[in-house]
């Protein structure tokens, strides 16, 4: 697993919501990945539900979320149309983002219930992992959020605005019909 203060590896995948999800490219507050075994069961659909129940919430704290498991592309948008989740859900059937974030159970090979939370910085802000007490991560994630949004403002920092973007680095891949920025270029 990985620890606060590492580097989060890149994620650049196709959502349930038929869009390019890039780690990289999440502006705002920060990114919640939440990692679950598998769609339709009992514990991960309840997760599920807590994380579309408080989406609001976070959004309006300038995060963004998304869930992963080692499920197939049309399993995981099933999945995501019977909950009715308003974020972007990523299947990881190859299991690639679960062995890079460290999540993977070794004989099962399905991903363990864990929750990192991504600065625009592609830093580990923070890490919560329950196996069997799961409206914990909804719990955590939320009071997580509050106090960096809570600091945020106190600072005057608008980053934690939901549209605030981050402004381009060096090696930065442009989206599809965007011009590169050329160094020190701010958007």
């Amino acid at each position: 697993m990985l620890k606060v203060g590492e580097r989060a590896p890149e994620i650049d995948r196709l959502t349930t919501d038929g869009q390019r999800f890039v780690l990289s490219r999440q502006g705002g507050l920060c990114t919640v990945l939440f990692f679950f075994p598998r769609a339709f069961t009992p514990g991960c659909t309840v997760e599920t539900q807590q994380f579309r129940d408080h989406h609001v919430e976070i959004a309006l704290a300038g995060a963004r979320i998304v869930g992963i498991s080692t499920d197939d592309h049309e399993t995981q948008c099933r999945f995501a149309a019977s909950q009715k989740v308003p974020f972007p859900m990523i299947a990881d059937s190859d299991l690639g983002v679960c062995r890079a974030y460290g999540v993977l159970w070794p004989i099962l090979g399905v991903a363990r219930r864990v929750t990192y939370v991504i600065t625009p910085d592609m830093e580990v802000a923070a890490v919560f992992r329950h196996e069997l007490q799961i409206r914990k991560h909804r719990d955590d994630v939320l009071s997580f959020i509050n106090e960096r949004f809570q600091s945020a403002r106190a600072a005057g920092d608008t980053a934690g605005s939901p549209h605030a973007q981050r402004a381009p680095r060096e090696g930065d891949v442009p989206a599809p019909g965007e011009a590169p920025a050329s160094p020190g270029q701010r958007s």
